[in-house]
């Protein structure tokens, strides 16, 4: 009974712990700046203070007459440290982000990400690594010493599987951060108290005795958890390429490398553990490991294809979306892990049948995986590539079987086998490149890769981790107006924000004003470098203006830089990507009103084609939090990628309608306002779609995204994984639930007569909208108008303003005046009755009835 306990209370204690993980890794990134940093961070930061934790209290368990009193004074502190983080994270968050400031340097970055985190969590992560050792004397007293540690650390590990799975598909989105990790502490305090039930009268077992040992399987201890977490690291890198990389994505990989890891142990325990010969043994697994790893690494470049076997073997639904990114990591992580449990299982028996303790064992083993993040995800992985970082994995495991095993075929086969691979395989990099394009440049770095892919139109779009796109060289005008829409809503601005630079257009279009300094903040440095590409041309437009480009995280940048903005604008973040989510929190919003100037216009743009209506119902309410008086606004009137922006002032006033027209008139801009769709001031207003009172109904009881909540991290990866609508009819069902009034926009205070006809403008906007839902794309002229002269001139008889209707029929009047003129007088004809007050129809005809006699 009392073993039955023991392999229990380690079930639970794995559970804990790795949920906590889940939790600090998701906290840790709102300081850090980007999820797949915060992994490489807390996971250094979990095996470091568990190798603290093993060196400092293991030989205090060993000399314990009470293990089990040890053991469940580490829970308990678990529990306490844990709670007390999770209610502490805003004061320690803030203080990380003051030490780490606006702009660190890279190395002053990673070091206070590494260090930081590893103090951070050290209480709980210490504690951690005092329970296995204490758990093993109190199975040795047991009478299981034998082959305890296959046993205890298949349950430790099965346990963990449970943990990850639970925080992050059901404790997390159904409570929070916090509530998460205090379920955790309530797990550690069950496990305490029911430790007490294992302990046995008597005092020291005479087989704790640690007897000198001079041998080198402490050293093959911290190289194989130096490897064995080098190889996660670098898989996961790899198939976030491959996968949509949302938070379940990590959860699924990790749960798959935790489990192969837990039936390898299982696995040794039931067979024995190789105690015959255990040089022999060790030296076998070794081999096995590094062929293991070998053939994990090939299965990657099948990855893609492994995935959408699966997708197309299921069919379509969140459930085959994630099997199909479990898929890839089962191939990848199922052998190579289950052999990394008998390995290390094997390891720590022998190293206590030489006459160490199994804690000092598992400290040296958790002392080298400390290290493999920072030395494989931030070193090797940008320097090497993943293909050669993971063939210097599988080396690694042959290297340590020197020099007895070099001439045995379980060495050279696959160290022959990893030299082939190393010349012939190609890079190991996933790029879609459509049909008769090429790849224009791709850069891998410690956090993602970055690529920009041209296709044969001659189109570029860039990419990070091939799934999320940032925009493209075909987007220019629809990037442009996302800046000059925010712009112009702010009297006169001399300093603006941008939060994200993606392709670079929408910075610089802004920074092209000579009166106005631009600031645009990227987190990836990739990015930064790759959107020369499309910016090239503006540079050569105005080789003077430029934006100041800063490299650092936007969040921690918005809470620690001294400078205040007149606008500040957000780029249209993927919700659904890993750490993304943070970004449309309460918190932030919060943070970016303050770091406005008196006056000052914020603008968060949203991809609602991302996007499902739940998820942004909960953006939506955040927003409203930090801003009561927010409007909504439509950046272009596109159907197949519409994209909603949330705009709020500092000062709450109403825009002025009179001012907009002599603001545009002096902007400077890379292409006329014309062509951007904004000629006037009702281009420019007749974007908003909603005002105050209309956002919150909308938002109704939705809950707000916050930084110990991220519903929207875990909300919106379901449109991603198994869309269940298009854009176009998430943008209707929007504009049905939405309403504005002119009092809303221009307040209650404008002329009537200004007020009716921006009310006409937008109900002309939905008009076209609506319209645009039976037009089909065609080359020919005639067929073309035949569909949209009539829907278009109806909207024009709403509201004569509404250029985007006038200006299509103008120019299909000017190509059809080539072939038939009776035709085109006629539809310029119908344009000058309804519009009288503009001249490019009146200017036509004229052209069109030739020079006078």
């Amino acid at each position: 009974m009392r073993h039955r306990v023991a392999c229990m209370l380690m079930v639970g204690s794995g559970f804990a712990g790795l949920g906590y993980q889940i939790v600090w890794t998701q906290q840790s990134a709102l300081w850090l700046g980007h999820e797949s940093a915060a992994v490489l961070a807390v996971v250094a930061g979990f095996f470091g203070g568990i190798a603290l934790g093993t060196f400092a209290v293991g030989p205090r368990v060993v000399r314990s007459a009470r293990p089990e009193r040890w053991y469940a004074a580490s829970e308990a502190l678990m529990a306490l440290w844990s709670v007390a983080l999770a209610l502490l994270l805003a004061p320690v968050s803030q203080m990380l982000l003051d030490a780490t400031g606006p702009q660190p340097t890279p190395a002053w970055q990673w070091t206070l990400a590494f260090f930081g985190t590893f103090v951070v969590l050290l209480p709980a992560t210490a504690a951690m690594g005092a329970t296995m050792p204490a758990m093993e004397r109190v199975m040795a007293r047991l009478g299981h010493e034998r082959r305890s540690i296959a046993a205890l650390y298949a349950c430790n590990t099965f346990g963990a599987v449970l943990g990850v799975l639970g925080a992050a598909f059901w404790l997390v989105p159904q409570f929070g951060l916090a509530h998460t990790a205090f379920v955790c502490a309530a797990l550690n305090l069950l496990c305490a108290a029911a430790a007490f039930s294992l302990g046995l009268p008597g005092g020291r077992d005479a087989s704790t005795a640690i007897r000198p040992a001079g041998t080198k399987l402490p050293g093959i201890l911290a190289a194989t958890g130096l490897l064995g977490i080098g190889y996660e690291v670098l898989v996961v890198r790899v198939l976030s390429q491959v996968a949509q990389d949302t938070v379940y994505t990590f959860a699924l990989l990790l749960a798959v490398y935790l489990a192969g890891t837990a039936i390898g142990a299982a696995i040794w325990h039931r067979l024995g553990g190789g105690e015959r010969d255990p040089a022999r043994a060790r030296d076998r697994l070794l081999s096995l490991q590094g062929a293991a790893c070998l053939v994990g690494t090939l299965s990657l470049w099948g990855a893609d294809g492994l995935r959408r076997a699966v997708v197309e073997a299921l069919g379509t639904g969140m459930a085959s979306a994630l099997a199909s990114e479990a898929a890839p990591a089962v191939a990848a992580f199922l052998l190579p892990t289950m052999v990394m449990g008998a390995l290390f299982s094997h390891l720590a028996a022998q190293a206590r049948a030489e006459g160490h303790a199994f804690g000092k064992a598992l400290g040296f083993n958790t002392l080298g995986a400390a290290a493999a993040p920072l030395l494989f995800g931030v070193v090797l992985l940008p320097a090497l590539g993943p293909k050669l970082a993971l063939l210097l994995v599988a080396a690694g495991y042959l290297a340590l079987t020197l020099p007895g095993a070099i001439s045995r075929p379980p060495f050279w086969l696959p160290a022959a086998a990893l030299l082939a691979v190393g010349w012939i395989a190609p890079r190991l990099a996933f790029v879609e490149v459509p049909e008769g394009g090429r790849i224009v440049s791709y850069r891998e770095g410690a956090m993602a890769a970055v690529s920009v892919v041209e296709d044969a139109a001659g189109v570029a779009r860039l990419r990070i981790d091939n799934r999320q796109q940032e925009g493209s060289s075909a987007t220019l005008p629809a990037d442009a107006r996302q800046a000059l829409i925010p712009l112009l809503l702010h009297p006169a601005p001399h300093r603006a924000l941008f939060l994200g630079l993606g392709t670079g257009v929408t910075a610089w279009s802004a920074a092209h004003d000579p009166a106005l300094q631009v600031d645009a903040v990227e987190l990836l440095p990739e990015v930064v470098a790759s959107s020369s590409f499309f910016t090239e041309a503006l540079e050569r437009g105005a080789p003077d203006r430029r934006p100041r480009v800063i490299v650092a995280d936007a969040r921690r940048y918005v809470r620690t830089a001294a400078q205040r903005y007149d606008v500040i604008v957000a780029d249209n973040y993927h919700p659904a990507r890993s750490g993304t989510g943070s970004l449309y929190t309460t918190q932030h919003f919060r943070a970016i009103r303050e770091r406005l100037a008196e006056g000052g216009v914020f603008c968060q743009w949203l991809p609602l084609h991302q996007l499902d209506i739940e998820t942004l119902r909960s953006i939506v309410q955040s927003f409203i939090a930090a801003n009561p008086h927010a409007l909504a606004v439509l950046a272009t009137f596109s159907l197949e990628t519409p994209v909603l922006g949330l705009v709020a002032r500092a000062d709450d006033r109403p825009l002025d309608l009179a001012d907009l027209d002599p603001r545009l008139a002096a902007k400077a801009l890379p292409v006329r306002p014309e062509a951007l769709g904004m000629a006037d001031a009702f281009g420019v207003l007749g974007n908003f779609i909603a005002g105050p009172s209309a956002l919150a109904r909308f938002a109704g009881a939705a809950p707000a995204n916050t930084d110990d909540h991220p519903v929207v991290g875990y909300k919106a990866p379901r449109i991603t994984y198994a869309p269940d609508s298009l854009p176009r009819e998430r943008l209707f069902a929007l504009l049905r639930e939405l309403d504005v009034t002119p009092a809303d926009v221009i307040g209650a205070d404008a002329a009537a007569v200004r007020a009716e006809r921006l009310a006409a403008y937008w109900r002309a906007r939905d008009r076209f909208l609506d319209a645009g839902q039976s037009v089909r794309p065609l080359t020919d002229v005639r067929r073309m108008l035949a569909q949209v002269r009539e829907p278009l001139l109806s909207v024009l008889r709403i509201s004569p303003d509404f250029r985007p209707a006038y200006d299509p029929l103008l120019r299909m009047a000017g190509a059809l005046a080539r072939t038939d003129a009776g035709a085109a007088r006629t539809l310029l004809e119908d344009l000058q009755h309804i519009q009288p007050a503009r001249t490019e129809a009146v200017l036509a005809l004229r052209q069109l009835a030739g020079p006078a006699p």
